[in-house]
């Protein structure tokens, strides 16, 4: 597997990284500007007179987040990326439900979906779907598995906005381990996987998801659900504190074996400059 190869989000119409340092981070999604925490960026902010623009800006006080309101903002709102439309929103996890450092492995989705034609694709910890719509858009059918309604609500609400025909998605409010299992013992076989894994979480009935404890217990799960088709993908994310994308590389080959493909950072450029913030860590490769 090809190590550090980190890939690069660009700025596009409905996203812009404006400014980053000091711990945080000015982005533009679609005609809201929000200012929100970032640990990454220890730096000075270069163009400090554009933060007065912003819209929102999210803050902790006494170890709790909230958003501080400077001009009016919607519940939601429209973005898009290509055909893709989704709804942006401000949450109390200082999230918007779109996660823009993932654009190139949208674009990489698509590619590998389209490359197969009609592919049966998962996506695991789907949250608001994103990549389920792009992989649909291309083709694929998609099981589509969150173990939050409220999340799997925000990403249906996705696909009607990019209007991907009802019969292309599979909602699945479920475990992600507990609904794997499942589909290894009905002998279900998917041509795609995608999978953004949490470090702590719980399941639709309760269960309870410890990255450290249930990660490679899921990826020997999905081995035996991985088509063998080639051209099949895999695609992991992580957004786990402390473990690096070497780490769950070599998790992931202790469960595949050699594999190929490649690992590294996902960064989001600024829109004026040549910095970089490192947003995450990501392992993908092709059968």
């Amino acid at each position: 597997m090809k190590h550090d190869q980190h890939l690069v989000s660009l700025p596009w119409d409905d996203y812009e990284l404006l400014d980053s340092g000091e711990n945080t981070k000015l982005e533009r999604f679609g005609g809201v500007i929000v200012g929100r925490p970032e640990t990454q960026a220890l730096w000075r902010k270069r163009r400090p007179e554009l933060w007065e623009t912003a819209h929102a800006t999210f803050a902790f006080r006494d170890k709790k987040g909230a958003w501080d309101m400077k001009k009016p903002v919607p519940e939601s709102w429209e973005i898009s990326r290509g055909p893709a439309r989704f709804l942006a929103r401000l949450t109390g996890f200082k999230h918007t439900g779109v996660f823009p450092e993932q654009e190139p492995n949208w674009t990489w989705v698509r590619d590998r979906a389209a490359s197969l034609g009609a592919p049966s694709v998962l996506n695991l910890f789907g949250y608001t779907g994103i990549a389920s719509l792009v992989a649909a858009q291309a083709g694929a059918f998609v099981t589509h598995v969150d173990a939050s309604k409220q999340s799997l609500d925000w990403a249906h609400e996705n696909a009607r906005l990019s209007n991907i025909p009802e019969d292309k998605i599979r909602w699945i409010l479920d475990d992600a381990l507990a609904f794997v299992k499942r589909e290894a013992r009905r002998g279900a076989s998917y041509d795609g996987v995608i999978l953004d894994p949490p470090v702590f979480g719980r399941g639709a009935k309760g269960e309870v998801w410890k990255i450290e404890e249930d990660f490679l217990a899921l990826l020997e799960a999905l081995k035996d659900i991985f088509s063998d088709t080639p051209g099949s993908f895999f695609l992991v994310n992580g957004y786990a504190a402390g473990y690096a994308p070497r780490s769950f590389a070599q998790a992931v080959e202790s469960a595949f074996g050699e594999v190929g493909g490649e690992c590294g950072e996902l960064h989001i450029k600024e829109s004026s400059s040549d910095r970089v913030i490192p947003a995450g860590i990501y392992i993908r490769f092709v059968r």
